[in-house]
């Protein structure tokens, strides 16, 4: 697990070096939002869940050859309260039941490829086991942002629960 989280690290590292980033820049354009080629419906507009439009409009400086994140007042109001996500289900282990993984705003579109940057994923632990699936899942749990994490993501859940 800790190999599949640093190639992700990774990953979001040299996706985050290719884009121009300057102080106050949102992450590069297009990340975590929806392609209109993809085969998946956009997921359906929720008022019970954190909007995914709230944890993408993310904005970045650079710090010792670091992207880090600047989160605005509407993201850091989320930290550490319960809070329920919706998206998919990108494993970090193989099994038909997960209790970490990562959920994002969209669809995989490759299995080798991440769907966006650290804006667009959300890391969660979960108290149960989920069972994996392609459809979107909710869970709900605490809810973390993270200012400086070494595998470059932005937000956690933990203690997390799949919520129906």
């Amino acid at each position: 697990m800790k190999r599949v989280l640093f190639l992700l690290a990774a990953a979001l590292l040299a996706a985050s070096a290719g884009a121009q980033v300057s102080p106050q820049v949102p992450m590069g354009t297009g990340a975590g939002i929806h392609d209109p080629n993809s085969p998946f419906a956009p997921l359906p507009a929720r008022s019970d869940v954190v909007p995914w439009s709230v944890l993408t409009d993310v904005k970045t400086r650079t710090e010792k050859n670091r992207v880090l994140p600047n989160f605005a007042a509407t993201q850091i109001a989320l930290n550490q309260k319960t809070q329920r996500v919706q998206g998919f289900m990108m494993p970090l282990e193989p099994g038909e039941k997960q209790t970490h993984f990562l959920l994002s705003s969209v669809p995989l579109s490759c299995s080798f490829c991440t769907p966006g940057g650290p804006e667009s994923m959300v890391e969660v632990k979960t108290r149960t086991p989920v069972k994996y699936t392609l459809d979107p899942v909710t869970v709900e749990g605490k809810f973390a942002v993270l200012n400086d994490d070494p595998y470059g993501l932005y937000y956690r859940i933990t203690d997390a629960v799949g919520v129906k």
